[in-house]
């Protein structure tokens, strides 16, 4: 590996000239520069920033680590992470749990042990040690997309029992008395929230509410929830997703059987991801503030790496219906 000394030989001057080159060119004469420059463009030198950062005592980079880069959500939030650390002189690595507990620890301990400056964290759960174990390594963490009230911290999220309240109202509103929710995984909270807010919104109605839950979060989960949702008697006549790749799916198995959405079947997804409005049939959704969201909280983890007495905050965002196509019936 080519060094700073190779640079310092090649160019014919002292360490702390090329030094100075590298990390303050202005105290360096134009001439002095340029021949240290083309050395370190002749030998390929690269600067050793982990060796730097080591020195300095904190870390240039941020980790974000969210539940399923295929969703456009999160790619919305990381997204607004990186605007956020960007404008800080901050880098962000991003990795992908795929809702899986046993990628999630692995991340944890191996960004624990990179000493990275802070980490974005939206957990598959948050019961067992493992967030314990990392809450203990010391790294600073702010928990995006849910709140974690077993762990003291900074948290950005969005009021999910608001946002499943806000979608069964609208479907209770246009006359709907048969719904079914298709919900994700139980042991997300996200999922669990947006389900006591349809409960509750639909508490007090003469409705029928069928719970079907899924697997996962994604299209073809969506579309398996299609098939039950088609061979259920009575069929209900509008259905609540927890998500929007999930609606998306559902939306597909409906336009192959030939039901008409929203006059036989009316859906409606949540994070009004830029697919929802661009659909066959554009989605009515629950809107999240993804980039938002990923801004607010690298922006509270640069805040609370930037002192040594941090201040925790917990920031809620409201959601906000989008009404369209799915579940607009002309009267």
């Amino acid at each position: 590996m080519v060094g700073i000394k190779d640079v310092a030989r090649q160019a014919g001057v002292s360490i702390g000239t090329v030094s100075n080159v590298v990390n303050r060119p202005h105290l360096v004469s134009e001439d002095t520069r340029r021949r240290v420059q083309t050395a370190i463009d002749e030998l390929g030198y690269v600067r050793d920033e982990s060796a730097r950062q080591l020195r300095a005592g904190r870390s240039r980079i941020m980790a974000l680590l969210v539940l399923d880069l295929g969703n456009p959500f999160f790619v919305d939030l990381a997204r607004g992470a990186e605007e956020a650390a960007h404008a800080a002189g901050l880098n962000v690595i991003t990795c992908n749990s795929g809702q899986r507990v046993d990628l999630e620890t692995s991340y944890l301990s191996m960004l624990a042990e990179q000493r990275v400056r802070g980490v974005l964290l939206s957990p598959v759960e948050s019961v067992g040690d493992r967030l314990q174990t990392f809450a203990r390594s010391g790294i600073p963490y702010v928990f995006v997309d849910r709140k974690v009230p077993e762990l003291e911290g900074s948290s950005v999220s969005v009021d999910d029992v608001a946002g499943g309240a806000l979608a069964a109202r609208h479907l209770l509103e246009t006359g709907h008395t048969e719904i079914a929710f298709v919900n994700g995984p139980k042991m997300l909270v996200q999922c669990r929230d947006r389900e006591a807010g349809v409960r509750s919104a639909l508490a007090d109605g003469d409705v029928r509410l069928s719970v079907l839950e899924s697997a996962a979060l994604n299209a073809d989960c969506g579309r398996d929830a299609g098939a039950r949702l088609l061979g259920m008697s009575p069929r209900p006549t509008a259905v609540f997703c927890a998500n929007d790749l999930l609606a998306l799916g559902v939306l597909q198995a409906m336009v192959g059987a030939g039901v008409k959405v929203p006059e036989e079947m009316a859906i409606v997804g949540y994070d009004d991801i830029e697919f929802a409005g661009a659909a066959a049939v554009p989605l009515t959704s629950v809107r999240q503030p993804a980039r938002r969201l990923g801004r607010t909280a690298a922006e509270l983890l640069i805040a609370e790496t930037s002192t040594d007495r941090p201040q925790h905050r917990q920031v809620v965002f409201e959601p906000e219906l989008v009404v369209r196509e799915s579940t607009r019936v002309s009267r």
